[in-house]
């Protein structure tokens, strides 16, 4: 472009000799008109070319906008699937077992888990199993798909919707709700999730059956699992801790938690929420009968604090072969058998006090405070009360329980939920997790 320039202005130079010699004879003139029209045609060609410049220009601009956008479409929409897990030791020092005081508590390996999280072609995927020296377990393994912006749909091995959400608790041990299936219980279904929006959140699910493929599924290893489920029912011979002679298992269940959220202040809200879940159980022949449960819940938080109030009841509707009502039945977890009444009431309440802190690797703590305590049971054995009062630690990928608990008939602290024992037995716990 900067050579025709440099020609238009040569032309134009010339044209001005030429103009005055504008008396000249006729083959002047005549050279004169050549000249002229030579300097149209490149002014013409400059033209042009300006133009043909201009929209080059405009075309590259729209074409890097739209590579831009593709790159960041591409970003938002990429593909995969993480894999991450944890490991975990524990110490225990404990009142029941006079070999473990004997030693001065002992220190075992916990578990090994895998975790597996993301997504392909907007159809998500959640899982983690388990593998403890003794058993392994799948926790949850569901795929998932985001129907609207606030509706969510899940199947396959998912949590139970039911009761303070995610979890009706701060410590290692969870609740007493736990043990009776009514606390971080998953099952095989199809559940609907409406993500908290406009202050309320709704979860609606189906289960079809145990994680385990109900009670036909696996019967050689029913308490090879992560939850407790029910596996069975006692009779009058059996002890709490036997093989349940007369299989059991939960179908066909429906479940259903709703929570409002009211918000006091930018640093206080308030959780209200109600439970309810009903379903079969089946004998592995026929319908042997039904349950449910419903639950009265709180979560609040102000600043740093928390509180979290829980009150519910469960029940078991079955009769024996004579026609009595049952009263204990047989749950499986963790590779072992356990004895819970028929029908009880439960109660829990939970402290909790967060404190951001830089120190080393340590980047926070939490101190907590968690009481559980499940009555009115239809077996007549003596009430289940379990308090935990601890402190938990981040400190880069580690995490680490520190927890003291005093419990009277409780599963893992020298009793059963079934138990009929006075006294109050005490256990020391550190877990250490790394997670990654």
């Amino acid at each position: 472009m900067s050579s025709l320039r440099s020609i238009s202005l040569i032309a134009a130079a010339g044209l001005c000799h030429f103009s005055a010699l504008a008396n000249e004879p006729d083959d002047i003139k005549q050279q004169l008109a050549a000249l002229k029209a030579q300097i149209a045609a490149l002014e013409q060609r400059l033209a042009e070319q300006e133009a043909a410049t201009e929209k080059t220009a405009v075309t590259q601009a729209t074409l890097i906008e739209q590579t831009a956008a593709a790159s960041g479409a591409d970003e938002q929409n990429t593909d995969g699937i993480s894999l991450g897990g944890a490991i975990r030791t524990n110490y225990s020092h404990t009142s029941y077992s006079d070999g473990n005081k004997n030693r001065g508590g002992d220190f075992a390996f916990d578990i090994f888990r895998l975790n597996l999280n993301g997504s392909i072609g907007d159809v998500l995927l959640n899982a983690e199993i388990r593998f403890f020296d003794y058993m392994t377990a799948v926790k949850y393994a569901y795929v998932g798909y985001q129907l609207t912006e606030d509706w969510q749909v899940q199947a396959g091995i998912t949590q139970v919707p039911f009761g303070n959400w995610p979890y009706n608790s701060h410590n290692y041990f969870f609740s007493t709700n736990y043990y009776l299936g009514l606390e971080d219980d998953h099952d095989l279904g199809i559940m609907f999730k409406r993500q908290l929006a406009d202050n309320w959140q709704l979860d609606l699910g189906f289960f079809k059956n145990d994680e385990l493929g109900g009670v036909d599924g696996f019967v050689d290893s029913r308490a090879d699992r992560y939850s407790y489920d029910i596996v069975g029912f006692r009779l009058g011979e059996e002890g709490i801790y036997d093989d349940p002679a007369q299989p059991l298992g939960e179908y066909s269940t429906f479940s259903g938690r709703f929570a409002y959220q009211l918000e006091h202040s930018s640093d206080f809200t308030t959780e209200l929420g109600v439970s309810a879940l009903a379903g079969g159980l089946h004998n592995g022949t026929s319908r042997a009968g039904s349950y449910n449960a419903w639950a009265l819940h709180l979560n609040g938080h102000y600043q740093r604090w928390n509180l979290q109030l829980q009150h519910g009841e469960y029940r078991y509707n079955l009769d024996d072969m004579a026609g009595n009502a049952i009263d204990q039945m047989a749950v499986g977890a963790y590779a072992f058998y356990d004895s819970i009444a028929a029908k009880a009431k439960t109660s829990t309440i939970n402290l909790a006090y967060s404190l951001p802190i830089e120190w080393g690797p340590v980047t926070g703590l939490q101190f907590y405070n968690n009481y559980g305590l499940v009555y009115d049971k239809s077996d007549n054995s003596r009430d289940t009360m379990m308090n935990v009062t601890g402190f938990s630690v981040a400190a880069g990928g580690l995490f680490t329980y520190f927890d003291l608990v005093h419990a009277r008939n409780q599963p893992f602290v020298g009793g059963s939920a079934a138990g009929d024992s006075s006294e109050t037995e005490r256990r020391f716990n550190i877990n250490i997790g790394y997670y990654f």
